[in-house]
């Protein structure tokens, strides 16, 4: 494709010289160039496998934000927000720019979001053809493809082949991801992995909407029949992918949308979905995306002679991914965009045993627990734990939240109030005990909570309030033994429950000390409170 003048133009103006541009090449193009390029193999069935080790995932240690008197007082700086220099900045992409010299460049121009009101442009240019096959996957694709009024408004360089020099660049390895808001440019080296690309504009999106009145949510959603929308926030490993995947239900997105004055809309025109012990009896719409042309398998092992992969095997990374278009999925929503939620559901994993599998939010809870993003990692994931790791990351998405969470959380509070939506906490984890000796939640049981929730079955069901959290349970649920609905009864020594549940809400307590000054007192009234956690039965 001839590349257009305003194309060239811009890389002229970024300091770039490729030998040649790849402008918009799609798929095809892209498996031949990055198969010819030695990128990358083939998997039965149509798929491309690559590499990314020694980095499997993201590196937020390595991520910083140019800060000036422009952000100075808006971004929530800190570990997750971490601050640089322009001057540092401009030096590095000096750097990376030499590093390019002449070497092929692969451009894409895209969109991030749907909605056309609230959309941004942006440009991903990469070394890799499979990286601009990434981008083709995971942003949103234009109509067109000559866009001669396209103006990014931002622009991602990948040069991944370039190693930062942490003590001249200021980074705490060879990779590095730096953001310039206010030249609207990202630069990612020395890390292969295609996440990097997505996350960067997604944490721009993060700091962006909020002034234009919308609020970014890492969550999934999905619409029913009758129009009727729900949103899934949750962080890895609690479900967040499986219980909206629902073959009765259209698919908006699976990890980040935005809520406008209009509604829902996906910001993403693929998805990044976990590959390990993915099984076609398990998540059938997902597993058949693993058989299409134009999926990206990263990290994936397969068999040497029939090059089927084996999602069991983790032997590079249990953060194996898999990156395809929406529209593979075959209730995917042709719009990307849906109504308010009616539905907003919290999902955690509970590896502590002790939160209910379902229960109501009042709309100060929905704050609480919405600043709190709570999950618990199960011991014996890393040497040395004997018990469950709590993890509390804010808005359910920390590492991407460049505002203070509490902007978010009151937007979150502002609209399910206006809306009149109905929020729960859902939990996926352990029942009978904590992890060693409780078992996982049915996933039928899961299954049939939500559809509960969705279908309007628990609107008004009888509640009962759980004495250490403050949670409304469900008196009952259809399909679901009463028993299961309050976890101390699932427990032999109840006496034990008590105690474990007492730590927990202890840990509450402790985490949300650092937002009690940001957020009304009747939000910090809706968590535990360390008197209630020693109330006795």
């Amino acid at each position: 494709m001839t590349v257009p003048q305003h194309v060239t133009a811009h890389l002229d103006r970024l300091g770039l010289s490729p030998d040649t541009v790849h402008y918009n090449l799609k798929p095809p193009v892209l498996y031949e160039l990055s198969l010819d390029r030695g990128e990358s193999a083939l998997a039965n069935g149509g798929p491309l496998l690559v590499r990314t080790d020694p980095y499997t995932g993201r590196s937020p240690d390595d991520r910083f934000l140019v800060r000036d008197e422009n952000n100075a007082d808006t971004i929530n700086w800190g570990d997750v927000n971490r601050p640089t220099d322009r001057g540092t900045f401009d030096q590095l992409k000096a750097r990376m720019i030499e590093h390019a010299g002449s070497r092929d460049l692969f451009v894409q121009d895209l969109y991030a979001g749907w909605d056309p009101s609230y959309r941004m442009p942006v440009r991903i240019i990469t070394e890799k053809a499979w990286h601009s096959l990434f981008a083709y996957n995971m942003f949103v694709r234009g109509e067109h493809d000559d866009r001669a009024d396209f103006e990014p408004g931002f622009t991602v360089l990948d040069l991944c082949t370039f190693k930062a020099n942490p003590e001249r660049d200021k980074t705490n390895s060879e990779a590095a991801i730096l953001v310039d808001d206010q030249q609207e440019l990202v630069l990612i080296g020395g890390t292969h992995y295609g996440g990097e690309i997505k996350k960067s504009i997604f944490s721009m999106l993060n700091y962006m909407l909020p002034e234009r009145d919308v609020l970014p949510m890492h969550c999934s959603a999905n619409e029913g029949p009758d129009g009727d929308t729900a949103v899934f926030f949750g962080l890895s490993g609690t479900g967040k992918t499986t219980l909206s995947a629902d073959a009765s239900r259209t698919l908006i997105g699976d990890d980040e949308h935005g809520w406008s004055a209009d509604g829902v809309f996906n910001f993403e025109g693929g998805c990044y979905a976990k590959m390990i012990d993915l099984s076609p009896s398990g998540e059938p719409e997902i597993y058949g995306t693993t058989k299409e042309f134009g999926t990206i398998l990263e990290n994936v092992i397969v068999d040497e002679k029939t090059r089927e992969p084996d999602f069991s095997d983790d032997s590079i990374t249990r953060n194996t991914r898999g990156s395809y278009p929406l529209h593979f999925i075959p209730n995917a929503s042709e719009s990307g965009t849906g109504g308010h939620p009616d539905n907003v559901i919290f999902l955690t994993y509970d590896a502590f045993g002790v939160l209910p599998p379902v229960s109501r939010l009042t709309p100060e809870q929905a704050q609480y627990h919405f600043l709190s993003g709570y999950t618990a990692k199960v011991a014996g994931t890393e040497r040395g734990v004997s018990e469950p790791k709590a993890t509390f990351s804010t808005c359910f998405g920390e590492p991407f939240m460049v505002r203070h969470p509490s902007v978010y959380a009151e937007m979150l509070g502002d609209r399910v109030e206006e809306h009149g939506a109905n929020v729960w906490l859902v939990n996926t984890g352990l029942t009978g005990g904590p992890y060693g000796t409780g078992d996982r939640i049915n996933l039928k049981f899961t299954r049939a909570m939500v559809d509960a929730i969705l279908l309007g079955d628990l609107d008004d069901v009888p509640t009962t309030e759980d004495p250490v959290f403050g949670l409304a349970i469900p008196g009952s649920v259809p399909g679901v033994p009463t028993e299961v609905l309050t976890p101390r009864e699932t427990w032999a020594d109840p006496t034990a429950y008590d105690q474990q549940a007492r730590k927990l809400a202890d840990m509450f307590v402790d985490n949300f000390e650092k937002y009690v000054n940001h957020v009304e007192s009747a939000v910090v009234d809706a968590g535990p409170t360390r008197a209630s956690a020693s109330v006795q039965r």
